[in-house]
């Protein structure tokens, strides 16, 4: 009697086959099925202003009308759910309530997975979470912010992350006369109806024979009053023939004779005129009610609709779930308060945003930045100042490079570690960030230089990444076991130096240097003899020394003047004497005196040094002892220059 199937919806799996029908509300169902009686030409837009879109018993936002339009029309279709929640403040601090969650959410796994997005760090600004859902409340799921959150951040993340949004696709599928078939709504309401006409026609047909039955029998039973004394004499005095003699006596039907014996002496006795008479009459009233409903469509639909009508008027209510615009994502830009932030990311891939307010207070010659991890053996490989707004590039030894805006870095405390960057970027196995850098107006660079282990070298203009997938795009073509070892932002003006494993060192200028397109190969910077590589490239910008840092621990500096420009391409002049006792160059930094270097060793020894307090020495020379080596496992790994924020 009411469109079971659209009002509860329905999903199952068959072979090759799904159906995932959207519960809606019934009292628009219903309203939309009248709607579609009173006229057959109705559009499926006409009826869309009817029945607004599905309606789920757990409530929750249905986001937008396109999938419901889509869904209607085609049916197929896929809406976007989205939690109801509310930001309140609460003890000086922002919360977040959530009264409803979209359809076939599971509420604790649901909270399980926020509290496990918190615990990795993938959301932040969340304190504390907790379920009040009780049978007075309802639902109730409370999400306590810390005190310097924006709810509305961490709200849009949620529904980012978590089941908080959901999509739910709609599949019409139903069987029509034994076939599936994909409907649309108005397909549905028609074949709804088409049933119900004949469910109708079929039920009428049963009460009419029903009541004409009874008509019979009734008639008989008036007849059989005008001769009851008779008729009980002739019950009473037959054995075997009483219905033959009550037939052929009265003129009785075979059914109205056989009712009368049916009933007994006593009731028989006692049957009264006037009550049967008003039977009679109903009955003949009825079935003319009834014939009608079978002669005339109109009566027909009018039965419907009043039957739909009554279901609608006992059992319908309001919708539960809200429909609102489109879900837009936040504009995390309007929300963010644009403030300088120290970026770093440390060797072992650990990345984190400061604000610079952090460093004010922090006087010339403080504790510096790079003693501020938490993890002895590491120790920051690139920082730099940049704005919340700016976006940071990130290039991988793959040759691929990945992007975020800086404020989607985690915030952390001077000495927090920071978040895991393979958390953050889609890293494949293998890959690993080697340079970092901001694209912030303020550095006033207009190329990239990209070095690679196989001595190509890359410029590029800066702002060919200025849109860059979340996925990562390709930065540089790299073929073999080629690797990209270093990227810096550059100006035509600066001259660049690479250094390599069996140290060998080339300076040229950056001018006379081709532009590439952005995934183009590069060009050769220096030519490598067998089994040598690259391993360092720096820019010269008022730099006073080359300082070079061996695996076995020797190390020194060379006055910039001794390396004259070549052109690129060329083997470069020696810049050390690599023997057994050096071992081959892992590093080599352009420096000023007042600098201050890190080396760490593959057991995780770090040790600080000066740069004043390494030898100086001429280019084809072997350097000092800068750090004892005692073992293969305790060889230099890394080098890199001491950055200290103050005041």
């Amino acid at each position: 009697r009411f469109p079971n199937l659209i009002v509860n919806g329905s999903s199952g799996i068959a072979v090759g086959m799904a159906t995932n029908m959207a519960p809606h509300n019934l009292r628009e169902t219903i309203d939309g099925v009248i709607a579609y009686i009173d006229n057959h030409d109705i559009t499926v837009e006409e009826l869309n202003e009817i029945i607004k879109g599905p309606d789920f018993p757990t409530g929750a936002n249905i986001m937008g009308m396109e999938g419901i339009r889509k869904a209607y029309k085609t049916g197929r279709g896929k809406i976007t759910l989205r939690a109801v929640a509310r930001i309140e403040e609460h003890k000086k601090r922002e919360r977040i309530i959530i009264t409803e969650i979209p359809y076939q959410v599971n509420k604790s796994r649901l909270i399980q997975k926020i509290a496990e997005y918190v615990k990795d760090k993938k959301i932040e600004g969340i304190s504390d979470l907790r379920d009040e859902s009780d049978q007075r409340k309802g639902m109730r799921i409370v999400i306590e912010l810390k005190r310097d959150a924006n709810a509305n951040i961490v709200l849009n993340n949620l529904y980012k992350y978590t089941q908080l949004q959901t999509t739910f696709g709609i599949i019409n599928l139903a069987l029509v006369n034994g076939e599936p078939k994909v409907l649309g709504l108005k397909e549905l309401i028609s074949l709804y109806v088409n049933h119900q006409e004949e469910v109708v026609v079929r039920r009428t047909k049963f009460d009419l024979k029903k009541a004409e039955d009874r008509k019979h029998i009734v008639e008989g039973l008036l007849k059989a009053i005008d001769h009851i004394d008779e008729i009980i004499r002739i019950i009473r005095n037959a054995y075997s023939d009483a219905l033959e003699k009550l037939m052929e006596t009265f003129d009785f039907s075979e059914v109205q004779a056989q009712s009368i014996l049916d009933m007994r002496l006593k009731r028989l006795q006692g049957l009264e005129r006037e009550k049967l008479q008003g039977e009679f009459e109903e009955l003949i009233s009825e079935i003319k009610r009834l014939k009608e409903i079978l002669e005339d469509r109109e009566v027909l639909f009018k039965l419907i609709k009043d039957e739909m009508s009554e279901i609608r008027e006992k059992f319908g209510d309001e919708r539960r779930s809200a429909i609102l615009p489109a879900a837009e994502e936040i504009n995390m830009e309007e929300l963010i308060e644009e403030e300088d932030v120290l970026i770093t990311l440390t060797n072992e891939g650990y990345v984190k945003r400061t604000p610079m307010s952090t460093y004010k207070v922090q006087n010339r010659g403080g504790k510096g930045i790079m003693g501020l991890t938490t993890k002895e053996d590491d120790f920051v490989h690139s920082l730099f100042i940049t704005s919340t707004l700016n976006t940071i590039l990130f290039f991988s030894n793959k040759g691929t490079v990945y992007s975020l805006r800086a404020f989607q870095i985690p915030e952390g405390r001077r000495q927090a570690r920071g978040q895991a960057i393979v958390n953050l970027l889609p890293l494949k196995k293998g890959e690993s960030i080697n340079a970092v850098i901001p694209m912030d107006v303020r550095y006033g660079k207009t190329y990239l230089l990209m070095a690679t282990k196989c001595g190509l070298i890359k410029k590029v203009k800066f702002d060919l990444f200025e849109n860059i997938r979340k996925n990562g795009i390709r930065a540089i073509t790299l073929k073999g076991d080629d690797e990209l070892i270093n990227v810096r932002n550059v100006n035509q003006e600066s001259d660049c130096m690479i250094v390599t494993r069996q140290g060998q060192a080339i300076r040229f200028a950056i001018k006379n240097l081709r532009p590439i397109g952005r995934s183009g190969r590069g060009v050769k910077g220096i030519t490598l003899a067998d089994g040598d590589s690259v391993v360092s490239m720096d820019i010269l910008e008022e730099n006073d020394y080359l300082l070079v840092v061996s695996e076995n621990g020797y190390g020194k500096k060379t006055k910039i003047e001794h390396y004259k420009k070549q052109n690129r391409g060329g083997k470069g002049v020696k810049t050390y004497k690599i023997n057994k006792k050096t071992g081959d160059i892992v590093s080599a930094k352009l420096v000023l005196m007042e600098d201050e270097i890190i080396i760490i060793s593959g057991k995780g020894d770090i040790i600080r040094l000066n740069v004043r307090d390494v030898s100086t020495k001429g280019r084809d020379t072997m350097g000092v002892k800068l750090k004892d080596v005692k073992s293969e496992e305790d060889r230099i790994v890394a080098v890199t220059k001491y950055e200290e924020i103050e005041e």
